[in-house]
């Protein structure tokens, strides 16, 4: 029998994890499709880092007038293109040391506070003797790291103490921590705000939006003293049936065995999450590109032009972002799929449908806590009216308690990351936590 399962990694792995919802096709080996192509390009992607170090070492002793000079550069250039065009999956760190508020420089503690096997609570607190306002920064589960809000954390560090929930990579999660899916995910969310105690906060930001907003109505509804003083929502699908985007209409397209017998991948037994069933981060990470691919060509071709050009900080920008973008993380297959079913096909939350261990979450528990929503003009992934939805659905909440944003001329990470994120759009979450402390 043993044999026989080892010879059926799909079969294995179904068993391992209750057959929990899931129905997977061996034949359909994606990740080890994938696996193997990466391993294949790796030597030459390893040589062109090599040959990019070395050939920069010349750079630095020849004269820049020089013929052999300009060949060499665009040798260069060309080597360190292609040696970034690879995914990892590993988490970055969040680089984070110090912050500067006004003229004076904080350094900032990042400290671990409570961890499962699928994600951490991180704080981040600067050092200082002032006591601020704490808020958990809810981050999504959705084919990235955590680190990709390193901006949204920095910011907010300004006059806040930053819990993080920092998801683990499915990939190296043991097939016996069990498995993962969206009400587990709520229980985090509850169990990460008693951490925080009372007169807490929470922003969630993108996919966890509904989450969030089920996880503050049962907290609301049972009296818990560590209820959200103020809730935000920044570009999350509470109604994704609301001005559908690609990523929508992708969502309601197909019958939801279509995601598990098409986008469900396997783990290759070289990991510590062998045999578990995920959704990979690659297979994100390509739709998010395929919606933007020549802003993407166009990105890497200015970095090619800037490394020839000799600006070196422009290209370490453009090579920073996507050091972070092609960092991916697999998410557990029931977690994904469920939230395809209820988030983006059957519009649970938004029709008052929405069950977390049996019970019907009532959104209008929702009396005492300020909520803030806010969208970004020119998303292409969470369209404006998907978030604001959250008000219809808090119908007990006075209106001084409201509140509601539109972001001019930005899309969907400019709601979180990037100038206007900082300039316009935090002094607005500052101000309703200011405002809502109890």
């Amino acid at each position: 029998m043993i044999t026989e399962q080892l010879a059926c990694p799909a079969l294995l792995a179904r068993k391992l994890q209750g057959d929990r919802y899931l129905q997977i096709d061996p034949t359909e080996m994606i990740y080890q499709a994938y696996q193997l192509q990466m391993d294949l390009l790796e030597p030459a992607h390893e040589l062109s880092r090599q040959l990019s170090r070395h050939l920069g070492a010349c750079l630095s002793m020849r004269p820049v007038d020089s013929g052999v000079h300009s060949v060499t550069t665009h040798l260069a250039a060309a080597s360190e293109v292609f040696g970034r065009l690879r995914l990892t999956h590993e988490r970055p760190d969040y680089r984070i040391p110090a912050i500067r508020v006004g003229d004076r420089e904080f350094g900032v503690e990042e400290k671990v506070i409570a961890a499962t096997p699928f994600g951490t609570l991180l704080r981040f607190r600067r050092e200082s003797d002032e006591e601020l306002p704490r808020v958990l920064l809810v981050a999504p589960m959705s084919g990235h790291f955590a680190t990709l809000l390193r901006e949204t954390v920095r910011v907010l560090l300004n006059d806040h103490e930053v819990y993080a929930t920092d998801w683990h990579n499915a990939r190296d999660i043991p097939l016996t921590a069990g498995a993962f899916g969206l009400d587990d995910y709520v229980d985090h969310l509850i169990d990460w705000m008693a951490r925080l105690g009372p007169n807490a906060h929470m922003i969630a930001v993108c996919q966890p939006c509904a989450a969030a907003l089920a996880a503050a109505a049962i907290m609301a509804a049972d009296g818990h003293p560590a209820e959200p003083a103020s809730l935000t929502l920044m570009a999350g699908p509470v109604d994704a049936s609301i001005n559908p985007t690609r990523v929508n209409e992708l969502a309601t397209s197909k019958p939801i065995e279509w995601f598990e017998r098409s986008l469900i991948g396997i783990v290759p037994a070289r990991y510590r999450g062998a045999l578990r069933q995920v959704y990979p981060g690659f297979v994100q990470l390509t739709a998010f590109m395929s919606m933007n691919i020549e802003r993407h060509r166009s990105a890497f071709r200015d970095l090619y032009d800037q490394l020839v050009a000799g600006d070196h900080d422009r290209a370490a920008a453009i090579a920073q972002f996507y050091e972070e973008y092609f960092a991916v993380a697999d998410l557990p297959a029931e977690f994904y799929l469920e939230t395809v079913t209820r988030i983006f096909q059957n519009y649970e939350l938004a029709r008052r449908r929405f069950h977390h261990r049996g019970r019907r979450v009532d959104t209008s528990a929702i009396r005492r806590m300020a909520l803030l929503t806010i969208e970004g003009e020119r998303d292409d992934i969470c369209a404006v009216g998907q978030t604001v939805a959250a008000h219809d659905l808090c119908d007990r909440l006075r209106p001084y308690r409201r509140a509601h944003h539109v972001q001019t001329g930005v899309g969907h990470y400019g709601v979180f990351s990037g100038r206007r994120w900082e300039r316009e759009i935090y002094p607005r979450v500052r101000d309703v936590i200011q405002m809502s402390r109890r």
